[in-house]
């Protein structure tokens, strides 16, 4: 059995680590509502930029609208962008967020390019062997489309340039402050998702309309086209920044449940190893006491 010191030790240390964990959970709670005000204000725009893009990649010719529209015949490299955190104490959203990604391309048959957007998805990544190309970390707490333009801008150009023939997004889609799934989206080449939007679209009844570009076409979709590639991953981003908050506010919260719980548990220990110290010690008293008295008494019969 522990003696009083290691267990009072115990608890000391266990109720230091509750008030750091409950700390960490008022912060998180703080900045996951932040980041939730940043996701539903950039959230209608970036759908309705999806939409556009999704219709610009339905109009006839897609390929010789924009190089960015263009199928690559052949897919030899593919880059696979992944956003995770910087920092840890976030439960399973790291671990999550890197093992989706790596069963989702578990089985591709050509080479595959990584640009880890967070230090622990880049350490986990590296850690499995996977060529990261490309690391973008210590992101400000509320980015800007600014803060993370070259990230698009690195897509973009190594797809232009022929390095790689589809670019994939994944991140952690917010979806409330209990759930958080990871989700995986094809940035490039831009095109239609879903068999059945495919068909709605070309059904005859349904054929979306072509668009008619003014002042011109080749420079409003060179404008447009890289933009709102870019904005995608500034909303993915965002997106997971509050799935990162949110995840880290519930494991920091069990965390603390958890601790006020052990130290009630060694709390009733330390009060079962001092009743039984009592217990030892007044015993002692009692044996010695009647040692003495037997002592005493043995004395007075041999006088």
């Amino acid at each position: 059995m522990p003696n009083l010191r290691e267990v009072k030790l115990r608890i000391r240390s266990v109720k230091n680590i509750s008030q750091v964990t409950r700390a960490l959970q008022a912060v998180s709670a703080s900045k996951v509502r932040k980041a939730q005000q940043a996701v539903l204000r950039t959230r209608a725009y970036s759908t309705k930029a999806w939409q556009v893009l999704q219709h610009i990649a339905l109009q006839p010719g897609r390929a010789s609208l924009h190089p960015l529209l263009a199928e690559r015949p052949t897919i030899r490299n593919t880059m696979v962008i992944m956003i995770s955190g910087d920092r840890g104490l976030a439960g399973a959203y790291n671990t999550n967020i890197t093992r989706f990604t790596h069963q989702t391309f578990a089985d591709s048959s050509h080479p595959i390019q990584y640009v880890a957007v967070g230090r622990k998805g880049r350490d986990l990544l590296l850690r499995q062997g996977k060529n990261v190309v490309a690391e973008f970390s210590n992101l400000p707490a509320v980015p800007t489309f600014g803060d993370i333009s070259a990230i698009g801008r690195l897509a973009v150009d190594a797809f232009l340039e022929e390095k790689v023939d589809e670019v994939y997004l994944v991140y952690t889609d917010f979806i409330n402050l209990l759930r958080q799934v990871p989700t995986k989206k094809r940035l490039l080449p831009l095109g239609v998702e879903g068999v059945e939007r495919v068909q709605e679209f070309n059904d005859g009844a349904k054929l979306a309309a072509a668009y008619v570009y003014e002042p011109g076409e080749t420079e409003i979709l060179d404008e447009i086209v890289p933009r709102f590639t870019a904005l995608q991953v500034y909303h993915a981003i965002l997106e997971s920044q509050a799935s990162e908050h949110a995840a880290r506010m519930v494991a920091m919260r069990n965390a603390t449940e958890n601790a006020t719980e052990l130290a009630g548990v060694l709390q009733l220990e330390y009060n079962k190893v001092r009743q039984q110290t009592i217990t030892n010690e007044m015993l002692d008293i009692a044996g010695g006491a009647e040692a003495l008295a037997q002592a005493e008494k043995n004395g007075g019969n041999n006088g």
